[in-house]
């Protein structure tokens, strides 16, 4: 085997520490559901590590004793565990994940980006300025919902504006299920305000734009400045790109958050039930349409459209909710097609290789 096949893989303790500090493996996430895919013999063998970080030269992973990098692999990405295989590298295998997500990648490959796995809360992070767009914040807490991840809004530069309420009840719009944090993301808001979802072993993730305070808001719960971050752009509040890399960041004593960069674009797919779930209001009104196949257009007898002329729904929002549909639907029968294209070209390898081996003469 060669070097290039361990990928720098180092280990320093005996392959029986995983099981003997159960504790510093829930530090880093670990959790029943993981456990219950394997065994105490198994563990011996195959101690659990987890994806803390994604490079172009492999998977840097944590566990017990193992602080190491894997060949890359495009099934993994980070916050994935794997049962490491210290001979065959290549070869750990992956667990089923808790949660995970997901987006259509840019570009026109019609392809999937894996985003992150096992995450417990999602803290979209949006600033009280020019960066604040509720189609945005729709989108990510869609994107949650789909990956039965708990979202939270978290309002940033809370104490640049004097209208806050507003801007709250902005935030409150996108779904009542929804809770929304207003706070400084210097100072001891974050630790104080995020504190319910950041106990120890739990994993968050801070998604949102560039500039809106997410490398700060983790260097906040961490309590040292060890996270590069930038200002804003004066003209026009938006952000430069701080954070180059998905990385989990183990908070001491508490919870891992993980950093991203800032998405330019989040192309939803496969995702019909997360954006049930955020506009749950217009899905129950249509319940109440008079055909079960209403446009929510001219047709007589509909729900939503009473309830826009009644003040009890914005147009907007409307639009909003048709939007992302035709979006998902598009990208996911998109992403289906490419799905059957590569089964069949899969099958159209393995029927040549097999064709074309040589018969062995009897």
């Amino acid at each position: 085997m060669s070097p290039d096949d361990f990928g720098h893989f180092q280990d320093s303790t005996n392959p029986d520490s995983a099981s003997q500090d159960p504790a510093s493996l829930a530090a880093l996430g670990w959790q029943p559901c993981f456990a219950q895919q394997t065994s105490a013999e198994a563990l011996l063998a195959t101690p659990p590590a987890r994806v803390v970080a994604v490079h172009r030269s492999g998977l840097q992973i944590l566990g017990v004793g193992i602080d190491a990098t894997l060949p890359p692999r495009a099934d993994a990405t980070v916050g994935d565990w794997l049962l490491l295989d210290r001979a065959q590298p290549r070869a750990s295998r992956l667990l089923s994940r808790k949660t995970l997500i997901k987006r259509r990648a840019p570009g026109t490959d019609r392809q999937v980006q894996l985003i992150a796995a096992n995450i417990d809360t999602v803290f979209v992070v949006t600033s009280c300025n020019q960066d604040f767009n509720l189609a945005r914040l729709e989108r990510y807490v869609a994107l949650a919902f789909e990956a039965r991840i708990t979202p939270v809004i978290v309002l940033t530069k809370a104490d640049l504006v004097t209208d806050l309420p507003t801007w709250i009840d902005a935030a409150r719009s996108v779904s009542d299920r929804v809770p929304v944090v207003a706070l400084d993301a210097r100072g001891g808001d974050p630790q104080a305000k995020l504190s319910p979802w950041c106990q120890p072993g739990q994993t968050v993730a801070f998604l949102g734009s560039s500039g809106v305070g997410k490398s700060t808001l983790t260097n906040a719960l961490a309590g040292s400045d060890t996270i590069a971050t930038q200002a804003i752009r004066e003209d026009d509040a938006k952000g430069r790109h701080t954070t180059t890399r998905r990385e989990l960041h183990l908070i001491p004593g508490g919870c891992l958050v993980l950093d991203t960069p800032g998405m330019r674009e989040l192309q939803l797919a496969d995702a019909a039930s997360g954006i049930a779930e955020t506009f749950e209001d217009i899905e129950a009104l249509s319940a109440h349409c008079r055909f079960g196949n209403c446009q929510h257009a001219r047709e007589p007898g509909c729900a939503i459209r009473a309830a826009i002329e009644q003040g009890q729904l914005d147009p907007a929002r409307l639009q909003r909710w048709r939007k992302l549909l035709a979006e998902d639907r598009f990208n996911s029968a998109s992403l289906a097609e490419r799905r059957t294209k590569d089964r069949a070209f899969g099958k159209m390898v393995k029927r040549v290789m097999k064709e074309g081996k040589p018969r062995r003469e009897s």
